[in-house]
């Protein structure tokens, strides 16, 4: 099969393609509910993630974002619907992970809830992860001495001493909720990938040369951050005009 190519295809017709145990990472966030509007096409979900767990390797993983709809004042719930059917077919939910929108857009003043500002990430896995590349922050109290005493019902052996200082690292691991910003919109894509939230996953989950794939690679963000950070990859594209962009975009970083 050939790869860092888009398919201009159901993705069920682009994974038929592959060989078992194929896929290292998927980075994808389906066209989900009625959030949103996909050139009119709808996907079979369950067919999807048979197939996704089919195609990855062991040891590799999904990362899949979603979030959903509110229809008649209840929130659809299929989120944790999709994550519990992951469950089921044999991937581990292996974290679910938040991401927190820095700029999302504001609630109508007429309507009784809160400003939603999140979607998950479930990372789902087959198996152990045979990739984890831990993205590190500053921290805010880097070189602080911290004074850590003993416990009094703690071992009281003499070889032990009482006090022990310790020094803040200087950076210390990213937690599993991301303030990232909402990607661009315009009037050829609804809804860009936000190319942070693609590169951080490829960077976490992957290594060099790892084969990555977006079965709704839509405008092309997941080829386009695959690219930068030396990974192969292939996507799936139902949408002719998306295919347009999402070339575009990655013939600029070849």
């Amino acid at each position: 099969m050939e790869i860092n190519k888009i398919y201009n295809e159901n993705c069920l017709e682009t994974m038929a393609k592959m060989p078992d145990c194929f896929v290292d990472l998927t980075v994808t966030s389906p066209p989900y509910d009625n959030l949103r509007t996909y050139n009119g096409y709808s996907f079979d979900f369950e067919a999807v993630a048979k197939e996704l767990y089919r195609v990855t390797k062991q040891g590799g993983v999904v990362v899949w974002v979603v979030a959903d709809a509110t229809i008649k004042g209840s929130e659809t719930g299929t989120s944790f619907k999709q994550a519990l059917y992951f469950k089921d077919i044999g991937f581990n939910i292996h974290d679910t992970m938040i991401w927190r929108k820095t700029n999302p857009i504001p609630q109508f003043p007429t309507i009784k809830r809160y400003t939603s500002d999140f979607e998950y990430m479930f990372i789902l896995t087959k198996g152990q992860p045979k990739a984890f590349n831990a993205i590190e922050t500053a921290t805010k109290t880097a070189g602080r001495k911290i004074r850590n005493t003993r416990s009094a019902f703690s071992d009281q052996s003499a070889d032990r001493p009482r006090d022990v200082i310790t020094t803040t690292k200087a950076t210390k691991r990213l937690t599993n909720t991301w303030d990232i910003g909402v990607g661009s919109r315009n009037k050829e894509h609804p809804a860009i990938f936000p190319e942070q939230l693609a590169n951080d996953h490829i960077i976490s989950w992957s290594n060099e040369g790892d084969l990555v794939y977006d079965p709704f690679m839509g405008s092309g963000t997941t080829a386009k951050m695959a690219i930068l950070n030396k990974r192969n990859w292939i996507g799936s594209e139902i949408s002719k005009k998306y295919c347009e962009i999402a070339e575009k975009r990655i013939n600029e970083n070849l």
